[in-house]
């Protein structure tokens, strides 16, 4: 009954969301008309040429992203959000700031048009949310399918991320420059790095035995196509100070309580750089509740919906932040293929080669958007 009490929260606030978004409002197109006009003219950097094409939010001049480019990369999202629970904001934002070119375009109007540069950082952040919170919703159906999650602990950590998305919003919403949001992108990604470096090491694995045994039970039971569902996710005790759950033989323990906690403060610090927040969530799951891998994705997509659900609201509704739907539209086609074809795909992956695929990426993208945004220094 707990369970099926918790799917109709997490649909209704999406289908909420969903029909709010769909009310025009004035002051969308008010902000971005003031901005725009408020910008010199010319063919310079930081300049509008009024007779050039129109390209994203139908800005004459800005960058124009191939559809195409859009679907393939939003499959991409998916299937790395789906497959390891964590990543697909840091993609999606990966895509609108360097692959579309968003972000080159927003820095220069730094200096000639600063209402313009941060309008787009806050477009970028909620596009971003948009991609998550669907593969998001993908997700947590199709592991919930596959008893695959944790719905008690995904939305105590979800109902943290509702007070947190509130308050980040409200103290950001038009105050951040592009260059800002993208060294504090990198710089968060690469503080992940370095745990999840901890975490694979000797110590850090030292009291994962029972996530270990999990998740070799559950690699063997694939590779003999055994049932999944039967040996997945079981509630054994419920409390708000306590709950257990069994996993493929093995039994887990957490507090609800650390659980809100946990999502607040993970929380506030995704909804600040635009992201789901799932590649905090993946190591608060792993190392400090101490699950396996393969249910980690599926309770890290429960809580990242519903602190999706309502930072998109509080960014769109409350505050006026503009998409560009076209774009928005198609990318959302490609992260639901993508979203799809995660967890069919995933079982099959080792968890190993999950956390090294984890690993590398945020390497990367965390060098590479730290030296960027905060000392200008490119790095391929």
């Amino acid at each position: 009954m707990r369970n099926k009490f918790t799917w109709g929260v997490l649909m209704l606030l999406a289908v909420t969301v969903l029909v709010l978004l769909c009310v025009p409002g004035p002051v969308f197109a008010d902000k971005l008309a003031d901005a725009i006009a408020a910008a010199p003219q010319g063919t310079g950097p930081g300049q509008i040429d009024p007779s050039a094409a129109k390209g994203v939010y139908g800005i004459p001049g800005a960058p124009s992203p191939g559809l195409l480019l859009c679907f393939l990369w939003a499959i991409w999202v998916g299937w790395i959000f789906s497959t390891v629970g964590a990543f697909g904001g840091i993609m999606a934002g990966v895509g609108h700031i360097t692959i579309y070119g968003l972000g080159a375009y927003a820095k220069t109007f730094k200096d000639t048009t600063p209402a313009l540069n941060k309008l787009v950082t806050d477009s970028i952040r909620v596009s971003n949310q948009w991609l998550v919170g669907l593969s998001a919703l993908v997700s947590t159906i199709n592991y919930g399918k596959q008893k695959r999650l944790v719905t008690s602990l995904g939305f105590f950590l979800g109902i943290g991320a509702l007070f947190a998305t509130l308050i980040v919003v409200f103290s950001t919403a038009g105050k951040i420059s592009f260059s800002q949001y993208q060294g504090w992108f990198g710089l968060c990604v690469f503080l992940i790095f370095a745990f999840m470096v901890y975490e694979m090491s000797p110590k850090g694995q030292a009291s994962k035995k029972a996530a270990k045994d999990a998740a070799k039970a559950f690699e063997n039971t694939v590779k003999t196509k055994g049932d999944i569902a039967g040996q997945g996710v079981k509630t054994l005790k419920w409390s708000v100070v306590k709950t257990q759950i069994s996993f493929f033989g093995q039994t887990f323990s957490f507090s609800p309580i650390w659980a809100f906690v946990g999502g607040f403060l993970i929380s506030a610090l995704a909804s600040f750089i635009g992201v789901g927040g799932g590649f905090l969530y993946v190591p608060f799951l792993t190392s400090v509740v101490g699950l396996p891998m393969f249910v980690v994705a599926g309770t890290s997509a429960v809580a990242v919906l519903i602190g999706m659900v309502f930072s998109i609201f509080n960014f769109m509704v409350l505050k006026g932040i503009m998409v560009y739907w076209p774009m928005i539209g198609v990318e959302l086609i490609g992260v639901f293929v993508g979203s799809m074809i995660g967890p069919r795909t995933g079982k099959y992956i080792p968890e190993k080669v999950l956390k090294w695929i984890f690993l590398v990426l945020a390497l990367y993208i965390g060098l590479r958007y730290t030296m960027r945004g905060f000392f200008g220094i490119a790095m391929l």
